[in-house]
């Protein structure tokens, strides 16, 4: 039932990982994460639909790849703390941050998708 309303491949700078980032900033790994995330591209992309965000964090696992369950991401394609793959907002508000920060206001596609009705009530 989510519907995928922005997507896109960029090579992120290290001054936007750096805003990205931000609330990481005062901890130990946070020159490593900013050098490891900008090293390659990175596809940006934001999901919409009923309770997204606390939905996505269960799909991506825990943080740690070793606490996260088989059949999560991390949990299926992770081995170490600081390569665990997938970013994932942890909040609402957050996720608004992060949208403003990688796209562009005309970059997000509003529909209608066309299951939507036996979805949703």
């Amino acid at each position: 039932g989510y519907k995928l309303v922005a997507c896109k491949q960029m090579q992120a700078s290290k001054q936007h990982l750096e805003k990205h980032y931000a609330d990481l900033s005062s901890k130990g790994f946070f020159a490593g994460l900013v050098t490891y995330m900008a090293s390659g591209p990175v596809v940006a992309m934001v999901w919409e639909g009923k309770d997204v965000v606390k939905t996505g964090r269960k799909m991506l696992g825990a943080t740690n790849p070793l606490d996260s369950n088989p059949g999560t991401i991390r949990g299926d394609y992770c081995i170490d703390v600081g390569r665990n793959i997938c970013h994932g907002s942890d909040s609402v508000e957050s996720a608004k941050r992060e949208i403003d920060l990688w796209f562009k206001p005309e970059e997000i596609m509003s529909y209608n998708a066309c299951e939507a009705p036996w979805l949703y009530e």
